[in-house]
């Protein structure tokens, strides 16, 4: 049989046709593939940051991950990891507010529930107040209760080396409280990728969880008269708000510390938890924290 130049032309028109099909697709594939064996290494402003897949602990990020630093009020995820750790705790048990508690805040200066001298508020409402305002006053309040000892100084003190044997616990090396809420005297330190492993641990408990992922509550306690108040509490942890998937946890401040965020979210199944330390603002920690979380979740 003979073929017409013509019905050549045609057979190898459609043969170029397919094959620079097959070279597009191939092509865009391995760009793909390339594109995400090259992904760039995200820069941050903070001097520290770290992040892990939750569910297998594989490291996704790390800058100066092991580097120790004051982790302010980041600190306070140890102090309600150490509360919801105690055996037989009744989450609805009441604590009466001392006036030992607000004059720590006034005398420190630092973030405050807004406790009211003589109300009984419950173990839960005060992981709220702990953890959404960051209160020291809920802290100190919780230290007390559930350190031991004769006197407030020595339950500070039991709590206090409590949050030191969990860290212990966890096998971390580069942690070291001597404070309740992370205003310390000098030797309250941890790092990136210690604070990213107490907070996973933190995390397993379901009350943590549900109190780190609430944007904002309004409690009733009771007043020192038998009466009730309601106490509004919003979380400092603003991207809750702002990042998709977001469940938690806890933002840090101070002088030595500067500006911390530890972090974690969900999306399609996969859970990333991370931390930053020593950012230079409240606005560049959250940049921060977005730019290693998305490339933490393409990984």
């Amino acid at each position: 049989m003979k073929i017409g130049i013509k019905g050549i032309n045609r057979v190898t028109a459609t043969a170029t046709v397919a094959l620079t099909a097959g070279a597009v697709i191939a092509g865009s594939a391995f760009a793909s593939t390339a594109q995400a064996a090259t992904l760039p290494n995200p820069k941050i402003t903070a001097a520290g940051g770290y992040v892990m897949n939750n569910g297998t602990a594989k490291s996704l990020f790390a800058k100066t991950a092991d580097t120790r630093r004051s982790t302010g009020s980041t600190t306070k995820i140890m102090t309600a990891k150490v509360v919801l750790s105690q055996k037989n705790l009744n989450l609805d048990s009441k604590v009466t507010i001392q006036k030992a508690y607000s004059d720590y805040i006034v005398s420190k200066g630092a973030s405050s529930a807004r406790l009211i001298v003589g109300d009984k508020v419950t173990v839960r409402q005060l992981l709220y107040g702990l953890m959404l305002p960051s209160g020291c006053d809920a802290a100190y309040a919780l230290a007390d209760k559930f350190g031991s000892g004769s006197t407030r100084a020595a339950r500070v003190k039991s709590f206090i080396g409590k949050m030191n044997a969990q860290a212990k616990s966890l096998g971390l090396k580069n942690t070291h409280f001597d404070s309740f809420d992370g205003i310390g005297n000098g030797s309250n330190y941890s790092t990136p990728r210690d604070l990213t492993k107490i907070a996973s641990s933190a995390m397993k408990h379901s009350t943590f969880r549900s109190v780190v992922k609430t944007k904002s509550t309004k409690q009733k306690v009771t007043t020192k008269s038998g009466g009730y108040r309601y106490m509004s509490w919003s979380n400092t942890n603003t991207m809750l708000s702002s990042y998709s998937g977001a469940i938690g946890v806890k933002t840090g401040s101070g002088p030595t510390a500067k500006y911390c965020l530890v972090f974690a979210a969900t999306r399609n199944g996969k859970t990333v938890i991370g931390t930053v330390l020593a950012s230079t603002s409240a606005a560049n920690r959250s940049a921060d924290m977005k730019k290693i979380m998305d490339y933490s979740f393409k990984k």
